[in-house]
């Protein structure tokens, strides 16, 4: 049985309706036996009291006394959403969205909620409203390579954004552009979350899962994914969150009507891949006495992130009961709340040789930071090192020995059982503190490249002319490197199989460039008829890249 579940008998006992608000789905098998670290929901950390818990304040008893000057939250109205973004002030500035908690519709009024600016001395609060920015929901703000700074509205009428030279505005408003370039979206075009890439450029991630590139940040953002990034359990996804590191791409996905969510990592940002375990779920708020502040929802989830890109801190929006059950001028009401995070540690491996069945020994270096010292912190025979899948279940490669590199500390592991495969992109490392508390840390796989060119195909466009068949195939490069000489396959299914129609090779593209192929085909359809296709693209070093669609033959 899951844990951070709020019982189901209180929630009865207090007279509301589950049945069109949350399920209890059961966790794929073997997820039980995930040791701690194992799960990104491990990560969570005490709220700091930043003062004294108070029950003379709106929510359910679940949630009383609990320390109002953590995030965002007053009697007048509700938040919801937003991120926390550090100034050249040095203060913390939270951008959220809200709307009158006595509103007549109650939570149901968040259709019409506005942007705001709130600022802090600290990541924890408590926030200060300063400015209201303009109409909007679930926003989010980064900052662009050119200095300006951007946030994304959900604004109904159609997404937009506000962008500002500085954090204070003024702000001006845009309408959101997007180019599927001939592919579905998934779910639809909400919700929006982002991640700057190496090269300035911007990976987003629409509420559906589906991954979409601007190489300056600003619309129109390319659709780029064959497929959503999601997991495939069942579930009803929203609030994903982006983020990259110096080591990878993190992203996380809530199933709102499960009450779970889901933990990926990616090397480039379009190719993702499922870290067993939950994300988060209620139960995660509490303070370092043990006593929890029982939030009936966590949803929304944003990143603090350190100058390694680290997530140091998460914030979400909390309601303290059923969406539906917040009334205008009752009781309820909900908030931004900020959690601290246990943060990884910077490791990285000093062999640059392959790891392979021949491997002996793997070097790893620990670095020194600021509160934490390597020589002294770590319990060694905690340590576990190599693949997830393998020491997020208390397997993995052990230490053999250590050595002091000035303030570093470089760890050398057995070599077997460390369980990484062609599948793996990144070592984790897992164990403790000599205090018992968790360690971690992510490295990089020395022998790989991790800027690598990013080809992706539109569909075909089909032309009949006599007997003979058109065919035109737009590439375009999304990496932020120039591709190498690639081969493209294109194919038809007829007759119960798959039939070539075609290839080709593709010639180097700069990044963000694009170019045609145009091959003649003798006609093996009808003008009007719809031809089932699959493109292919086949890159050195990479999966194979396939959009497979029903194209009508023109």
């Amino acid at each position: 049985m899951r844990n951070y579940l709020i019982s189901i008998c209180v929630l009865i006992l207090s007279g509301f309706s589950l049945s069109a608000q949350d399920v209890e789905r059961p966790l794929p098998q073997g997820w039980d036996k995930l040791v701690t670290g194992g799960r990104f929901i491990d990560r969570f950390k005490a709220m700091p009291s930043t003062c004294k818990p108070s029950s003379e304040t709106w929510g359910a008893d679940a949630v009383k006394p609990r320390n109002i000057c953590n995030g965002l939250e007053d009697d007048a109205w509700s938040y919801w959403g937003g991120n926390i973004v550090k100034g050249n002030d040095g203060k913390f500035h939270l951008f959220v969205c809200r709307w009158r908690e006595d509103s007549p519709k109650g939570h149901m009024q968040w259709p019409s909620s506005q942007v705001v600016h709130a600022v802090c001395d600290n990541t924890i609060g408590p926030f200060q409203v300063v400015d209201s920015i303009g109409k909007g929901h679930n926003p989010e703000i980064q900052q662009l390579s050119d200095g300006r700074y951007f946030i994304y509205v959900n604004d109904f009428a159609g997404d937009a954004y506000y962008l500002s030279n500085s954090l204070y505005g003024p702000w001006e408003k845009y309408a959101f552009e997007y180019d599927q370039r001939g592919r579905p979206i998934f779910d639809h075009m909400a919700n929006l979350t982002f991640a700057k890439r190496e090269d300035g450029s911007f990976l987003m991630v629409c509420r559906g899962g589906g991954i979409w590139i601007s190489e300056t940040g600003l619309p129109p953002y390319y659709q780029v994914s064959e497929k959503s990034a999601y997991p495939p359990f069942e579930g009803k996804y929203e609030d994903p969150v982006v983020w990259r590191t110096n080591i990878q791409y993190h992203m996380i996905v809530n199933d709102w009507l499960g009450r779970i969510a889901y933990y990926l990592r990616s090397k480039d940002g379009i190719h993702w891949k499922l870290d067993e375990g939950e994300a988060y779920a209620p139960g995660i708020a509490f303070h370092e006495n043990g006593r929890k502040e029982d939030w009936y929802k966590f949803e929304r989830i944003k990143m603090f992130q350190d100058e390694y890109g680290r997530a140091t801190q998460a914030n979400f929006a909390v309601c303290d009961t059923i969406k539906k059950q917040d009334k205008g001028s009752d009781n309820h009401s909900s908030k931004n709340i900020s959690i601290p995070l246990t943060v990884g540690r910077l490791i990285s491996i000093l062999d640059t040789d392959t790891i392979n069945d021949d491997t002996k020994t793997i070097d790893v270096l620990v670095k020194a930071e600021d509160g934490f010292n390597p020589h002294k912190d770590i319990n060694l025979k905690s340590l576990r090192f190599g693949a997830s899948e393998e020491v997020d279940y208390g397997r993995g490669a052990k230490v053999k020995a250590t050595r002091k590199q000035g303030d570093d500390l470089v760890v050398t592991f057995e070599a077997k059982g460390n369980g990484l495969t062609e599948a793996n992109f990144a070592t984790k490392l897992l164990g403790k503190t000599r205090r018992g508390d968790l360690l971690f840390g992510f490295a990089r796989l020395p022998w790989l490249n991790y800027n690598q060119a990013a080809l992706s195909a539109s569909y075909p466009t089909f032309s009949l002319n006599s007997k003979k068949l058109k065919v035109d195939i737009e590439l375009q490069n999304f990496g932020q490197v120039k591709s190498e000489n690639s081969k493209l396959l294109i194919e038809v299914f007829k007759d119960g199989k798959w039939i070539k129609l075609g290839e080709s090779v593709i010639a180097s593209i700069a990044p963000y460039q694009k170019t045609t192929i145009t091959l003649h085909k003798s006609k093996f359809a009808n003008r009007g008829e719809v031809a089932n296709t699959r493109v292919t693209i086949f890159q050195n070093n990479q999966p194979p890249v396939i959009l497979e669609g029903k194209v009508v033959i023109r």
